[in-house]
């Protein structure tokens, strides 16, 4: 009896009324089975974990981004007795965690001073393995190399070019390793 009451309550409200209630409903119902989904399934700690490494990844590569563009374009050098833009030691070191690249004319370079790495090279395609730019904490120094094989032709050799790098090449957008000193 109090149950035909109210649904006849209901029934006497607006036409406009009825379905905003039964939005509210809706929404309430859409919402509670996410909440409860996410209980047994959501990705709780991993998720916060991952979320935290890619604010810290966007962050680092802001900083770099922002040192990069402060750079002048052209040939920054470690050493003294030249022209080009001369690196401090802090901001060597910071360039060197900020380089990922090694293009080409730097790899052609220290080729030349590695038959072994040359050969490998030539008879892969030019095709390089792997690269790296990284700072020597002990020596204080800015390292980078590549590794060329050549497994894709069926030969079961590699190579590892790697040396001190003296040079990088700033285009305003990324730096470069310019010149591995490898002898």
């Amino acid at each position: 009896m109090l149950q035909n009451r109210y649904l006849n309550k209901l029934k006497e409200l607006p036409e406009s009324v009825r379905q905003f209630g039964g939005l509210v409903v809706l929404t309430a119902i859409v919402i509670l089975s996410f909440g409860i989904l996410n209980i047994f399934w959501g990705g709780g700690d991993e998720l916060i974990r991952k979320m935290k490494l890619e604010e810290e990844r966007i962050a680092k590569e802001k900083k770099l981004n922002e040192l990069i563009s402060k750079l002048p374009s052209g040939i920054l050098v470690t050493f003294d007795g030249t022209e080009k833009y001369k690196l401090t030691d802090e901001l060597y070191e910071a360039v060197c965690n900020a380089t990922e690249l090694i293009p080409q004319r730097a790899i052609m370079a220290a080729h030349f001073l590695n038959y072994e790495a040359y050969e490998l090279y030539t008879i892969n395609g030019n095709k390089i393995d792997d690269t790296f730019v990284k700072w020597d904490e002990d020596k204080n120094k800015c390292f980078a190399g590549y590794t060329v094989s050549g497994n894709n032709v069926g030969v079961n050799k590699s190579a590892i070019v790697s040396g001190e790098v003296l040079s990088f090449l700033s285009t305003g957008i990324d730096t470069r390793v310019y010149f591995i000193k490898n002898f």
